[in-house]
């Protein structure tokens, strides 16, 4: 057997997609990017049966209704981890469940993209689905142990994620909302709006790519939908460019999106800034939302 090395050009020829998650407020249009996307090549994992924004739109729509389609789809469409042994969520006996379930998986060789709306559902359905499990009650008094459901959730969404993050040859979004708070001392923070704490705290790790969808205004006072791409951002929102090829504020396109971060030749160095910040002065006050 001969090491399995992948070699610089083999890896440079492969397919890879991108996986982001969109967040922005409630009415803010993030169902409507489909509109941005080739109807033909794009696939709408719709959870929240609220397609009316793209009335119209000529691409293909699964609609899961429980955690458990959720998952069969999910190992479907991205096939079965070899890491996981039968009888668990993604293994290959999964996988064939699934396949006699759906069909040829190769029928989905057409979908260049996925685009699930939303994560902020999938929660919702997950944790539903996790109350009623044998984890959710404890085994000393038999009554709901809402730990236990919490810690089952974050696992099965967290798996969720990591096996659609590792369909390689896809480029898949996830759309969710996103809330507007005010912490302890009155400042202004955003959070996903996902059931339990360590989705939100884990998903920025998975995806490559973490936009905010929100509204900014140009030199004559006209609002736009604009994505805010770069961590450091002045308005404090969630964002994440692993690629390196994204601006701070990207036009809200995800058809012209996914064509600059694989622009070729275009080299994720123009983007980033290793030299050493000009000095600031003693009285200026720290950037905030």
């Amino acid at each position: 057997m001969s090491l399995p090395i992948i070699l610089a050009d083999q890896r440079l020829a492969e397919r890879r997609g991108i996986k982001a998650v969109i967040f922005g407020k409630s009415g803010i249009g993030k169902t409507s990017l489909l509109w941005t996307l080739p109807p033909d090549t794009t696939l709408f994992y719709d959870l929240e049966a609220g397609d009316l924004a793209i009335e119209g739109w000529s691409g293909d729509t699964i609609r899961p209704r429980t955690w458990e389609e959720c998952r069969d789809f999910a190992v479907f469409i991205g096939g079965a981890n070899p890491a996981i042994p039968d009888g668990r969520p993604y293994s290959q006996l999964h996988f064939n469940e699934a396949c006699a379930k759906f069909g040829d998986p190769r029928a989905l060789e057409k979908y260049a993209t996925i685009f699930v709306d939303s994560i902020t559902v999938a929660g919702r359905l997950c944790f539903q689905w996790a109350k009623e499990q044998p984890e959710a009650y404890s085994e000393k008094t038999g009554k709901p142990d809402l730990r236990g459901a919490y810690g089952l959730h974050g696992r099965e969404m967290i798996g969720w994620i990591t096996h659609l993050q590792h369909t390689r040859a896809k480029d898949v979004f996830f759309v969710g909302i996103l809330d507007e708070k005010l912490d302890d001392f009155n400042r202004k923070i955003f959070a996903p709006q996902i059931d339990g704490a360590k989705t939100g705290l884990e998903l920025p790790g998975i995806v490559d790519e973490v936009l905010t969808m929100a509204e900014m205004a140009d030199a004559e006072k006209k609002l736009h939908r604009v994505f805010v791409c770069h961590t450091i951002n002045q308005w404090g929102y969630p964002a994440k460019d692993r690629s390196g090829r994204l601006d701070i504020v990207e036009e809200a396109h995800l058809g012209r999106l996914i064509a600059k971060i694989g622009e070729p030749g275009r080299s994720p160095l123009e983007r980033l800034t290793f030299s050493r910040p000009a000095p600031v002065a003693p009285d200026a006050e720290p950037a905030h939302p």
